[in-house]
């Protein structure tokens, strides 16, 4: 059974830094394709990041790409989202998730199978 736990959300003002964690179990983030997605209420879920788990190539949404960085510790098995000079914007459950692996990102919620709980970010303003 796979299991992604998310951590690390919180209230933060407009500039600050986050890092989210998402530890995975039941399955090796280093051959899983893996993304963070967004939502807020109203809101279809976003696109933030995605890592492919055999190329390890990255993918961002526009909104986030220079300041959002993905990155996995395989030792560890878990993802994380470095979260830069936040933006009010920003705001949203931030979810963890896996998929089957492959050399492509993918990007769209629909690839993927397991998803976490959820970590909520809240930017200030």
């Amino acid at each position: 059974q796979v299991q992604l736990v998310e951590s690390g959300g919180g209230l933060v003002q407009a500039g600050d830094s986050l890092r989210l964690s998402c530890a995975a179990s039941g399955r090796a983030v280093s051959s899983t394709n893996m993304g963070w997605f967004r939502q807020t209420p109203g809101k279809e879920r976003e696109f933030v990041a995605a890592i492919s788990g055999n190329s390890g190539a990255t993918s961002y949404a526009d909104s986030v790409k220079g300041r959002f960085t993905i990155s996995r510790d395989n030792a560890k098995n878990t993802l994380y989202l470095q979260m830069n000079s936040l933006e009010t914007d920003d705001t949203g459950v931030y979810s963890c998730a896996g998929g089957p692996n492959g050399y492509f990102v993918r990007r769209s919620p629909a690839n993927y199978n397991y998803w976490g709980q959820g970590t909520q970010v809240t930017v200030s303003s």
